[in-house]
């Protein structure tokens, strides 16, 4: 991986929780080991004990540290003063790279990164959007004024990377073809994760794992369990893992429909430990970019039932039984009723494992990112020779 010098890498984002820090995370693991030094700029405000015991372990890989400093999800005249210390901070470390994920953290990393060239500093920048700012719709004023913002700022990128093909369809459709190079670099898992995992003694029929918010549908997970008892005329068990901003709402609706018995709401905990809980992970988001709970799961041996959104159908196979269309509580709990009673179920939809191993491990992303990087610090570093 590494034929060239060693690099200076900085991450920023917003927000640890999720999607975006699990790809950071595996691209500090997989460049750290490689001898690169990185480091990662992010939020102090979000993530709790979960993400400090995350960050405890990455901490020795981060050579050039971690900083968290408090960074809104919205935008307002805080940004000034986060983009101020973010820019102290990052000036001190002369990195080679600056990637921002995310809406926010993609703005601040190359808003950073230009004042650092402007100033005779050869920081390649690159940007991941994550799905973040293509959430929205194009015909709305939010939408409108943000996409506005993502063209602006592409004139000062080096290329952006997308994590999977309906983000890269997904910006070009609402932003416009990028006026600056750019990538499709699949998400990916490490080798230790594509291990079968069983479940334990206690495990449930069903289990949602992720962000407790309107986003990731779990209200739709808990209509869809409604519909899987009526179905099969028999009581069933599930789980809800994860932490977020709407969990007093889903804890609620939970005792309203009478499932406090058979829905346990667990906080979230780590992904081998959520997965000994069942052998069916459902995915009922309302939208994704690439979600890492999919990757996840088929490379544990589970069997995934998800909505047809973001890139899930580029992991699954576009053509896959185990996809359903989102927001569609009883349709999803058809599906999860065929997960349960077919033993062949598995068999029948999950991807082929050595296809599913070369498209979506996490060597190969890191290696593919590298070859990204550097490609533009060179460029960089020459154009400021040339100049």
């Amino acid at each position: 991986m590494n034929e060239h010098r060693p690099l200076r890498i900085i991450h920023c984002f917003r927000s640890p929780v999720g999607g975006i820090f699990r790809h950071v995370r595996d691209l500090v693991e997989q460049h750290d080991q490689a001898g690169h030094e990185v480091g990662i700029v992010c939020d102090s405000s979000t993530g709790g004990a979960h993400e400090a015991a995350l960050f405890a372990e990455l901490e020795p890989k981060l050579k050039l540290g971690l900083v968290r400093l408090p960074i809104r999800r919205a935008i307002g005249p805080q940004d000034f003063a986060a983009v101020k210390q973010c820019y102290l901070h990052i000036k001190s470390l002369k990195p080679d790279v600056l990637h921002g994920h995310g809406a926010k953290g993609g703005a601040i990393a190359r808003i950073i990164g230009s004042v650092l060239r402007s100033k005779g500093l050869p920081v390649a920048r690159f940007y991941s959007p994550h799905g973040g700012s293509l959430h929205y719709r194009a015909n709305t004023f939010m939408g409108k004024a943000i996409f506005t913002l993502e063209r602006m700022l592409e004139r000062q990128t080096e290329a952006i990377a997308f994590v999977c093909g309906f983000e890269q369809w997904s910006y070009q459709t609402k932003v416009g073809e990028p006026r600056c190079s750019y990538r499709l670099i699949y998400n990916g898992i490490s080798d230790q994760e594509f291990q079968p995992i069983a479940t334990t003694d206690n495990a449930v029929d069903f289990a949602f794992i992720g962000m407790l918010r309107e986003l990731k549908g779990p209200d739709v997970f808990i209509n869809a369990f409604q519909y899987a008892e009526r179905n099969l005329g028999r009581t069933l068990k599930a789980a809800v893992i994860g932490d977020g901003p709407d969990r007093d709402i889903y804890e609620k609706m939970i005792v309203r429909h009478g499932l406090g018995q058979r829905i346990k709401l667990l906080p979230a905990m780590r992904v081998a430990e959520a997965f000994a809980m069942s052998d069916i992970i459902v995915v009922p988001s309302r939208a994704e970019s690439m979600p890492y709970i999919v990757m996840e799961a088929v490379a544990a041996g589970k069997s995934v039932v998800a909505s047809r959104v973001g890139g899930i159908p580029e992991a699954l196979g576009k053509t896959s039984p185990a996809l359903v269309e989102p927001d569609n509580p009883d349709a999803l709990g058809a599906i999860m009723v065929n997960a349960l009673t077919d033993p062949d179920w598995k068999l029948k939809t999950m991807p082929e494992p050595q296809q599913f191993y070369a498209t979506f491990s996490a060597s190969a992303m890191a290696r593919q990112m590298l070859a990204l990087y550097y490609q533009y610090t060179e460029t960089s570093a020459q154009s400021e020779i040339d100049g």
